[in-house]
C-alpha cells in the first residue's frame, strides 16, 4: 500500500462513521501547490482606485450614522451638560477601539485568502483544524491550505479538544450561522433606519409633514435602492463614491464649524474621565444608553465582510485618511452643537446644520443613506455566496458582477428578500426609535461573535503571546459584551426583531445544513470500490458507445452507489468514463491550473476518476463556455503524465480515444435523488428531513443549474437516500 493510500485510509477512518477497505477512489482531493492566498495584485494605482470605490460601497454606514446615534442616546432628552462630553468620550473611544484597532488592523488580518466575514474567519478555522461537520477533509488539503504547522502546547490542546468534541463542532456552525443570520439583519435593519433618519429632515423645512408621509418616501426609495443591486457593486461603487466622499467632507467641514462657534471646549471629551463621571451621575441609565452609543459603531462589520469585493490596504487606507477623521469630526461639532442648544437633541443633526447648507446637506443625507445601504445588502451578498458553496444555505443563483474583481457579487432572491423585508419593517415601525433598539442588538451579536472567533485564530493560528490574547479580552471582549447587555436589555422594545430573524434564519441554514450532511454520509457509506466498478464496466452486457460520459457525484471518496443504479435501468456506457467529484476548499479562490485532479481507475481503461476543486468565492460564471475546454486539456495532460510515468506505450492511441470521445460529444450525468428518514428515525428527525429539507430542496435551485450544467447535455438519475 502507498503513502498517499495509507493517508487516505487513515482520513477516511477519522473522517466519518465509514471504516471500508481502502481503493484507489480515496484520492485526494487536495493539492501539492501552497500559492492558494490568491489576493488581488496590490499596486498603488489598483489600491487608490479600490479606495476610492470602498467609499461607495463599504463605508455608508459608518458614515451616515451622526445622522441617529445622540438621538438614539438622549431618548429622554439631556439630564447634565457634561453627559454630552461623557457619550462623546465614549462615542470616541469606541470607533478607535473597535473600529480602526480591532477591525481594520487586526480582524481584516484574520482574512481567509481574501475573503472575509463571519463564514471566512470559521472557513479558515476549518482549514487548520478538523472542526467540519461534513466528512470531506483530506490530508493533502492542509498543503493546499497553507496550514500553520507549528503550533504552541496551548493550541495542540485547544485544537484536540475542539477535534474531538462533536458538541463543539455544532457549536462553531450554530455560531457561525447566528453571526451570519445578524448580518443579514444588519442588511435589513441599515436601510430602514439610514432612509428614515434622513429623510426625517424635511420635518424641520416641512413642519406639517406627516410621519406616515416620512415613511412612504422611504418606503419608495428603498424599493429603487434594491433595484440598483443588479448593476453589480463595481457600477454602484464608482457612481455613489463621489456623492458619499463629498458628504464625509461636509459633514467634517460643519463639524469643525460647529466646534468653534458654539463649545471649543467639548475637545476635553478627549479625556476618559468623562465617561466615570457619566456612570457616576446615571448609572443604570448610563448602561441602558450604550444601547444607542453602539449605533456610531455600525457598520464596521461591513468593513470585513466586504473585503472580498475590495482589499486590505484600500480599506484601510480610506478608513484611516478619510472615514474616521471626518466622523469624529461631525461627532465633536455635534456636540458643541448641543452644549449650547440641548432641547435640540431629537434632531440634533439636522438642526446643527448652518441655514445657507440645509437644503444640499439634506439632498446629500438621503443620497448618503442610500449608500449606507449599500455596504450592508453588498456584504449580504458576500457571505450568502459563502454559505452556499460550503453547503450552510439553500443554493440560490449567485451573479458575479465584475470580470475584473470575482469578489463583486449580485444573489436576485437575497435582493428581493431583503427588500421585501425592508418595506415591511419599515411599515411596521415607522420611526427609529425602536428600530435602533433592534438595530443595536444585531450589531452587537456580530461583535461578539467575530471577536470569539478571533480569539480562536490568535490561538491556534497566529499563535499569539498569551499576554496580548488576554488584553484583547479584557478590553475589546468586555467592552462588547458591555454592550450587547445593554442592548438585550431593550428587547421588548424593538430588539426582539433581530433576534426572531436570526431564530428563522438559523432554523433555515441548519436544516439545509443537516439534510445535505446526511445525504453525504449516507453516500460515503454506500459507495463502490474499484472492484464492483471494474465487474461493472466488464459486464459483457453493457454497451460501449462513442463519446464521453461525466459522471457527477459530491463523494471525495468512492463512488456513488447511484451509478451502479444507472447502469441497471441504462446498460450503456461511453467510451471514455470520468466521474467528476465538486469539492469546495476552506478557502476563497483556487488557481485554474489547479482546478482539476485525476486518477486512473484501472491501467488500460479509459476510465478516470475528477476532483474539481473550488474556492467558496470562486466564479463559476464561465464554466459552461471554457469548463469542458479546460477539462478536456488537462485531461490530455494527466493521460500524458501518467502513460510518462508507466512507459508511454499507449499514450498515442489513448489521446486518440479521447480526441475522438470529445468530438462525439460529453454527456453529463446526474443523480436527482429524494432524502428520506430511514426507518426507525425519531420524529424530529423524519418531520426534519422528510418535509422540511425536501420543501427547501423542491424551492431551490438543482444541482444542474447550481454548476451551469447544458441541459441538452444532462441526464437525470433518480434514486431514494434512506439517512
Amino acid at each position: 500500500m502507498s503513502e498517499m493510500e495509507e493517508r487516505g485510509t487513515e482520513q477516511r477512518q477519522e473522517s466519518g462513521p465509514v471504516k471500508k477497505e481502502k481503493d484507489l477512489f480515496d484520492m485526494e482531493a487536495g493539492g501539492s501547490n501552497s500559492s492558494y492566498r490568491n489576493h488581488q495584485v496590490e499596486d498603488w494605482r489598483t489600491v487608490l482606485k479600490l479606495a476610492f470605490q470602498c467609499i461607495g460601497v463599504v463605508y455608508g454606514d459608518l458614515a451616515t450614522s451622526p445622522l441617529y446615534v445622540f438621538p438614539g442616546v438622549f431618548q429622554n432628552g439631556i439630564k447634565h451638560n457634561d453627559d454630552l462630553l461623557g457619550v462623546l468620550s465614549l462615542i470616541f473611544y469606541s470607533i478607535i477601539v473597535i473600529t480602526l484597532i480591532k477591525y481594520v488592523f487586526i480582524v481584516m488580518s484574520a482574512d481567509n485568502s481574501g475573503g472575509g466575514g463571519t463564514f471566512a474567519l470559521y472557513s479558515l478555522i476549518c482549514r487548520h483544524v478538523r472542526v467540519s461537520l461534513i466528512p470531506t477533509q483530506q490530508s493533502q488539503d492542509t498543503e493546499a491550505s497553507i496550514y500553520n504547522s507549528d503550533a504552541s502546547t496551548m493550541a495542540s490542546y485547544l485544537k484536540s479538544w475542539l477535534e474531538n468534541s462533536h458538541i463543539m463542532k455544532y457549536v462553531l456552525l450554530i455560531t457561525t450561522m447566528l453571526g451570519v443570520s445578524m448580518v443579514l439583519g444588519d442588511g435589513i435593519l441599515t436601510p430602514c433606519i439610514s432612509v428614515l433618519s434622513a429623510v426625517g429632515g424635511l420635518k424641520l423645512a416641512v413642519p406639517c409633514l406627516e410621519q406616515d408621509a416620512i415613511m412612504w418616501i422611504s418606503v419608495e426609495i428603498l424599493i429603487v435602492l434594491f433595484q440598483i443591486q443588479r448593476f453589480g457593486t463595481h457600477k454602484v461603487g464608482y457612481s455613489f463614491a463621489p456623492i458619499l466622499a463629498l458628504w464625509l467632507v461636509l459633514i467634517a467641514f460643519i463639524g469643525v464649524f460647529n466646534f468653534f462657534k458654539h463649545d471649543p471646549s467639548t475637545i476635553k471629551a478627549l479625556n476618559p474621565i468623562y465617561i466615570i463621571q457619566y456612570f457616576q451621575r446615571n448609572k443604570k441609565d448610563a448602561w441602558i444608553s450604550l444601547g444607542g452609543v453602539i449605533l456610531c459603531l455600525t457598520g464596521s462589520e461591513a468593513l470585513f465582510a466586504d473585503l472580498g469585493h475590495f482589499n486590505i490596504r484600500s480599506i484601510q487606507l480610506s478608513s484611516c485618511v478619510i472615514l474616521v477623521p471626518s466622523v469624529l469630526l461631525a461627532y465633536l461639532g455635534q456636540c458643541s452643537y448641543l452644549r449650547k442648544n440641548s432641547s435640540h437633541v431629537p434632531n440634533a443633526f439636522y438642526s446643527s446644520i448652518p441655514k445657507t447648507l440645509y437644503w444640499p446637506q439634506l439632498v446629500l443625507a438621503i443620497s448618503a443613506a442610500i449608500i449606507a445601504s449599500q455596504s450592508l445588502i453588498s456584504a449580504s451578498f458576500s457571505i450568502i455566496q459563502q454559505s452556499v458553496e460550503l453547503g450552510c444555505f439553500p443554493r440560490v443563483k449567485v451573479v458575479h458582477t465584475s470580470a475584473e474583481y470575482e469578489g463583486q457579487v449580485y444573489v436576485p432572491e437575497i435582493d428581493t428578500v431583503l427588500m421585501i423585508a425592508c418595506v415591511g419593517v419599515t411599515l411596521g415601525f415607522k420611526n427609529t426609535i425602536q428600530l435602533s433598539n433592534a438595530y443595536g442588538i444585531a450589531v452587537t451579536f456580530v461583535f461578539v461573535i467575530t471577536s470569539s472567533f478571533l480569539v480562536l485564530v490568535m490561538v491556534m493560528i497566529w499563535n499569539t503571546n498569551i499576554i496580548i490574547i488576554i488584553i484583547y479580552i479584557l478590553t475589546v471582549g468586555l467592552i462588547e459584551l458591555l454592550y450587547l447587555s445593554s442592548s438585550l436589555y431593550k428587547f421588548a422594545d424593538g430588539g426582539y426583531f433581530p433576534l426572531c430573524l436570526a431564530f428563522v434564519l438559523v432554523s433555515v441554514m441548519f436544516i439545509w445544513n443537516y439534510g445535505y450532511r446526511n445525504k453525504y454520509i449516507y453516500e460515503l457509506e454506500n459507495n463502490i470500490g474499484v472492484e464492483k466498478l471494474t465487474d461493472i464496466v466488464s459486464n459483457t452486457r453493457i454497451h460501449r458507445m462513442d463519446g464521453l460520459g461525466l459522471f457527477y457525484t459530491q463523494l471525495v471518496q468512492g463512488i456513488s452507489a447511484l451509478f451502479p443504479r444507472y447502469v441497471s435501468s441504462i446498460p450503456a456506457l461511453h467510451s471514455v468514463l470520468v466521474f467528476v467529484s465538486i469539492k469546495f476548499l476552506h478557502i476563497s479562490k483556487v488557481p485554474a491550473e489547479e482546478r482539476f485532479l485525476f486518477q486512473r481507475v484501472k491501467p488500460g481503461e479509459l476510465i478516470f476518476r475528477c476532483v474539481v476543486r473550488y474556492g467558496y468565492a470562486d466564479s463559476r460564471k464561465d464554466q459552461e463556455a471554457l469548463f469542458e475546454e479546460m477539462f478536456a486539456n488537462q485531461l490530455r495532460e494527466f493521460i500524458q503524465e501518467d502513460n510518462s510515468n508507466n512507459g508511454g506505450e499507449d499514450m498515442q492511441r489513448e489521446m486518440a480515444l479521447v480526441d475522438k470521445a470529445l468530438r462525439d460529444g460529453i454527456v453529463y450525468l446526474m443523480g436527482e435523488g429524494e432524502v428520506v428518514a430511514a426507518n426507525g428515525s425519531s420524529w424530529v428527525k423524519k418531520f426534519t428531513i422528510d418535509y422540511l429539507y425536501n420543501w427547501l430542496s423542491w424551492t431551490v435551485k438543482q444541482p444542474d443549474e447550481a454548476f451551469l450544467i447544458p441541459r441538452k447535455q444532462l441526464l437525470k438519475v433518480g434514486m431514494a437516500y434512506e439517512v
